[in-house]
C-alpha cells in the first residue's frame, strides 16, 4: 500500500502539469528573475481563426477556476515561466510604431536578453517572408492577401533592456550571437535565414550552452 502511494506521489510530482509556474510583473523583474510562484495556469495555443479575427500573439494563458488571476495574467503580467518554457506578454512590447496585440508569445532567454517570436511587422520584417506574387499585387487587395499570409509567418524580436522596445532579429544579429561558437556560426551561414523556425533552432542551442 505504502509503495503504491509513493509511486503515485512521484508520478504527480514528475508530471509536466506540475511544472513550476512563475509570473513576472516587469521586464526588470524578468531579467533579474524576481517573480511570484503561482499554480493552476494553463497555456492554450490560439488558432489561425483567432489570429485572423483578433490578431495578437500565439498563446493565451489563463488560470483555471480563477477569473481574477486570469485577468491579472492578461492585463498586468509581463511574462510567465512555465517549467522550461517562457512566454512574454505582447501587450507591453512595441516594435517601432507597431503594437503586437494582446496575449503571449513564446520566448527564449539567451545571453541575458529576451527573444520572442511574433508576426512580422513593417517592410523590413516582412520582406523575407512575403511571396513574390503577393509583392507584385500591391493595392488594397494585395495588402489584404499579404496580411492574411503573414498571419502564419513568424520572425524573432529581441527586447532592448534600456528602451523596453522590441528590435528585429536580423541575420547580422544572429551571426554576432553565434560569433563565440564557430561551429554554429558556420551552420547558420549555410541557411542565412531570418525566419523564426531557423533562428529559434540556434537560440535553443545557445541556451543549452549557457
Amino acid at each position: 500500500m505504502k509503495r503504491s502511494c509513493l509511486i503515485g506521489l512521484l508520478a504527480i510530482l514528475l508530471s509536466p502539469c506540475y511544472a513550476q509556474q512563475i509570473i513576472f510583473s516587469s521586464l526588470d523583474d524578468l531579467l533579474t528573475e524576481k517573480g511570484d510562484t503561482v499554480t493552476t495556469l494553463v497555456v492554450e495555443k490560439r488558432s489561425i481563426n483567432n489570429l485572423y479575427m483578433s490578431n495578437g500573439a500565439d498563446y493565451r494563458i489563463t488560470s483555471e477556476g480563477n477569473s481574477g488571476l486570469s485577468k491579472f495574467i492578461k492585463n498586468r503580467t509581463y511574462a510567465v515561466q512555465m517549467g522550461d518554457d517562457l512566454y512574454v506578454n505582447c501587450k507591453f512590447v512595441h516594435y517601432n510604431h507597431y503594437h503586437f496585440g494582446n496575449w503571449y508569445a513564446k520566448a527564449h532567454r539567451v545571453k541575458g536578453n529576451i527573444y520572442f517570436a511574433a508576426q512580422p511587422y513593417g517592410q523590413r520584417a516582412s520582406s523575407n517572408v512575403k511571396s513574390e506574387g503577393t509583392t507584385k499585387l500591391g493595392g488594397s487587395v494585395g495588402n489584404a492577401i499579404a496580411a492574411s499570409g503573414l498571419v502564419r509567418e513568424r520572425v524573432f524580436y529581441v527586447i532592448n533592456p534600456e528602451t523596453k522596445r522590441a528590435e528585429l532579429v536580423t541575420s547580422d544579429l544572429v551571426c554576432n550571437l553565434l560569433a563565440d561558437t564557430p561551429e554554429l556560426l558556420a551552420s547558420y551561414q549555410t541557411e542565412e535565414s531570418e525566419s523564426a523556425e531557423v533562428v529559434e533552432k540556434y537560440l535553443v542551442q545557445l541556451q543549452r550552452k549557457q
